[in-house]
C-alpha cells in the first residue's frame, strides 16, 4: 500500500478543488453507499424499454443508471413496469434519437402514485419477484389488473390503456 503514497499524494487538487489524504478515494458516494444494500429499484438513464428491476440482493450499478430506495419498493417496481405507467411514460418522458426515452427524476415527479399498505406491498412483492424470475405476459397482465383495481379504473379506462408491452 505505501508504494502508492507518493503518486497518490500528488493527485491534482485542481481537478476536484479538494486535497485528499493520499489514502482517500476521490468522488466516493459516502452519503449513499449503504443504499446499495437496501431493497431498491434499479433502472437506466436512457432506454427504449421499461427495465425497472427490483433488487434485494445488494447489486451495484454503474454511472449510467439510477436507483430508488424507500418504502414499498416492490409495489413501486410493479407500478413502474405496468401498462398504466407505460401509458403515462409515452407522453411525459422526452423522446431522444432512436426512439429512446430519458428517465430523469424531474419527469417522475409529475406522475402520481398512490400510497399502499404493507399487506398490498407484500402482494406486489410476491408478483414482482415471480415475474422477474420467469417473465410471461400472463404474469405481467396479472400485475396490471391488480394496479387497475387499486386505482379504481373503469372498464372503459382499462380498454383505453390496454396492455402495453415494452420489455
Amino acid at each position: 500500500m505505501f508504494q502508492y503514497k507518493e503518486p497518490l499524494s500528488n493527485r491534482n487538487k485542481a481537478e476536484t478543488g479538494i486535497r485528499y489524504e493520499w489514502y482517500a478515494m476521490q468522488r466516493w458516494g459516502a452519503k449513499y453507499w449503504e443504499d446499495f444494500n437496501k431493497p431498491k429499484i434499479m433502472y437506466p438513464n436512457m432506454t427504449k424499454y421499461m427495465p425497472f428491476y427490483y433488487d434485494e440482493k445488494g447489486f451495484y450499478q454503474n454511472d449510467k443508471s439510477f436507483m430508488i430506495t424507500g418504502k414499498h419498493i416492490p409495489f413501486l417496481t410493479a407500478f413502474l413496469n405496468s401498462s398504466l405507467f407505460k401509458f403515462c411514460f409515452r407522453d411525459n418522458f422526452p423522446e431522444l434519437l432512436g426512439g429512446t426515452r430519458e428517465l430523469r427524476k424531474i419527469f417522475f415527479d409529475k406522475i402520481s402514485v398512490i400510497k399502499v399498505s404493507d399487506e398490498i406491498n407484500n402482494d406486489f412483492k410476491r408478483e414482482v419477484t415471480n415475474l422477474q424470475s420467469n417473465y410471461t405476459r400472463e404474469k405481467a397482465t396479472t400485475i396490471d389488473r391488480m394496479l387497475f383495481d387499486l386505482y379504481g379504473l373503469t372498464e372503459e379506462e382499462r380498454k383505453v390503456i390496454g396492455y402495453i408491452e415494452i420489455k
